[in-house]
Formats: C-alpha cells, sequence, structure tokens
C-alpha cells in the first residue's frame, strides 16, 4: 500500500491480501494490481478524512471513480480498479467489517470491444518451421509448435514439465491462471518437433532438471529469454511483425474457432474462465469471413479500407482481464 497512511484500513487490507494470496491462490502479479487498485481509493479516503470502511458511500465510490478518470485512467484501468473495490468490499461484508458494499451498481464507462492481432495460417505454419538440428533449432522449433498446437499462454509453456507430456497419448497438461490445471490435445507437427528437442535436451540439462524447455546452461526458460528469442526469430523467419507468445496463442484460438464454430470448445482450450473473455474471437472470425465475401461475391461492391472494420476495434490481449 501507500507510504503516506500505512495505518489506514490497514487490518482490513492485510487480511484481504492473505484471502486473496491464500484461498483465492492469485498470482503475486494479480496481487500486487488488487492492492495497487485499492490503495487508489485509500488515498482518496485519507483526502476526504474517512477512517471507516462503513462511511464510505456510494457517492464517494462515484467521486473516486471520476476523479481517477480526469486523472487520465482508461476505461480498461477503471473496470479494474472497480473490479477490485467490489470485492474488498465483498470481502469486507463476509468478515464482518463492514455491512454494505457501495461499489455495487456502479459502472465505468464502456471501452470499445478490442480485437487481438493474429496470424493467417500460412503465416504462423512461416514462424514455427525453424529450420536447423542445432540446440536453439530444435528447442525453437519444439516450443513454438506447442505453443501454436494447443494454444498455450507463455507462462504455461515456460512452465511444463517433462512429467507433463504424454507424446504417446498427444496430450499435455499445463497449469494455468489460478493453478488451474488443464489437459491439452498435442497436434503431429507439435509431437514430432518435441521428440526431436527431447534428443538432445538432455545434452545441457541435468537428471534434476524437470523443465521441458531449457536454455544452453540448462536451466529452465525465463519468460523474457522466451520473448527475446521470439524477437529474433521474427526477424530470422522473414514475419512483417514483431510475433510475441501471445500472439501465436490468438492466432490458434482463431483458427480454431474459423475450422470448428465451436466457442465453447475455444473456451475449453484457452482456459477461459467466463465465454465473454473468448468471444472476441467471433468478431475476428467474422472480419475473415466478410473479407472473403468481399473478394469473391462479384456483386458485394463493399469499400474497404485499411481499417479492420467500421466499428472501434483495436488490438489487445483478451487474457489481460481475465487471466
Amino acid at each position: 500500500m501507500t507510504e503516506q497512511a500505512p495505518s489506514l484500513f490497514a487490518e482490513q487490507v492485510a487480511a484481504y491480501g492473505e484471502y486473496l494470496r491464500s484461498e483465492k491462490r492469485y498470482s503475486p502479479n494479480t496481487l500486487e494490481s488488487y492492492l495497487r487498485d485499492l490503495s487508489k481509493l485509500i488515498d482518496f479516503c485519507r483526502d476526504q478524512q474517512i477512517t471507516q470502511l462503513q462511511a464510505i458511500t456510494v457517492q464517494d465510490i462515484r467521486q473516486n471513480l471520476a476523479q481517477l478518470r480526469r486523472k487520465g485512467l482508461g476505461s480498461k484501468s477503471l473496470h479494474r480498479w472497480l473490479s477490485a473495490v467490489r470485492s474488498f468490499f465483498d470481502f469486507s461484508i463476509a468478515r464482518g467489517f463492514c455491512t454494505l458494499n457501495p461499489a455495487d451498481g456502479i459502472q465505468a464507462p464502456k471501452a470499445p470491444r478490442h480485437l487481438p492481432k493474429v496470424l493467417d495460417v500460412d503465416q504462423a505454419a512461416q514462424f514455427v518451421a525453424v529450420e536447423g538440428d542445432e540446440f536453439l533449432d530444435l528447442r525453437d522449433r519444439a516450443l513454438l509448435e506447442l505453443i501454436y498446437s494447443s494454444g498455450l499462454r507463455l507462462a504455461e509453456a515456460v512452465g511444463v514439465n517433462l512429467q507433463d507430456v504424454d507424446l504417446q497419448e498427444g496430450l499435455i497438461r499445463v497449469t494455468g491462471k489460478g493453478q488451474k490445471t488443464r489437459l491439452l490435445p498435442v497436434g503431429k507437427e507439435a509431437i514430432n518437433a518435441l521428440k526431436s528437442w527431447l534428443k538432445i535436451r538432455g545434452t545441457t540439462a541435468s537428471e534434476q532438471e524437470q523443465a521441458l524447455f531449457v536454455s544452453q546452461r540448462g536451466k529452465r526458460l525465463s519468460h523474457r529469454a522466451v520473448q527475446q528469442r521470439m524477437h529474433q526469430l521474427s526477424l530470422r523467419q522473414g514475419m512483417d511483425t514483431h510475433v510475441h507468445p501471445h500472439m501465436l496463442r490468438h492466432s490458434f484460438a482463431s483458427h480454431m474457432l474459423e475450422s470448428s464454430g465451436d466457442l465453447r470448445l475455444v473456451q475449453e482450450l484457452l482456459g477461459h474462465a467466463n465465454i465473454s473473455t473468448t468471444q472476441v474471437y467471433t468478431h475476428l472470425d467474422f472480419q475473415h469471413l466478410a473479407k472473403v465475401y468481399d473478394q469473391a461475391h462479384p456483386r458485394a461492391q463493399r469499400k474497404t479500407t485499411d481499417k479492420t472494420s467500421e466499428h472501434s476495434f483495436t488490438e489487445t490481449d483478451p487474457d489481460a482481464s481475465a487471466q
């Protein structure tokens, strides 16, 4: 929390933080985000000389929301702030710290629907097809094929251990957000790439190292190492854009939905808690259909522009608010 008045609501906030950590099992980054958002409310209360949770009113929450908006917080950040405040008051009511949730019913300004940037099928195939038989070549090909094959998050990919992979059955077990595990299929190309990688992995990794993907020093790959390597591979593979791990995940989701039309299936594969998070890919699918229509229908007569659509869609990460 802030250093200016650490005692304000200290007991309640400490209990709330422990609840998020031990019972909700939030990651350190998510926990830090919740407490950082909550600190904005505490700063407001200090300025207004409010020292009791029970004294915070609906009008106070509205004023704080308006204040944050004037300071430049965007719709996404305001939605997240309100979510953290609601959660804190729900927890406080359950623990007897207060009796009402002043944030209930308050809505943040609506944000435009955002679309993630994806590769088309040919671009994805071009990117993951890393050639060569050296250590880095085999590892990178296996890593990229697996991310694209199973739609993994970066943290899930680097967190995979040897015992999590069953190449004979074509399955992998990953641990996602909230420490939730899910069993996913692995495609043929990824299986072949993993088999080639496993033949050489032991040249650097010790028997005690359980990570599936290791560095040249035999240690588990870090998030940053993968990001840097993918940036290098974007140039090497002749891509016209920097491909990051989540772009491969987005591409997996878009291609799966385009082929199957099964939104629930894609939700399960991605590990989204809410289907609303997955629904962003239906708009990507519509854009693909609209593009084909424009190109194929002799009487379409629709004007195309460099914009993705007439809607206020921009690039984003649909996992950012969920995960």
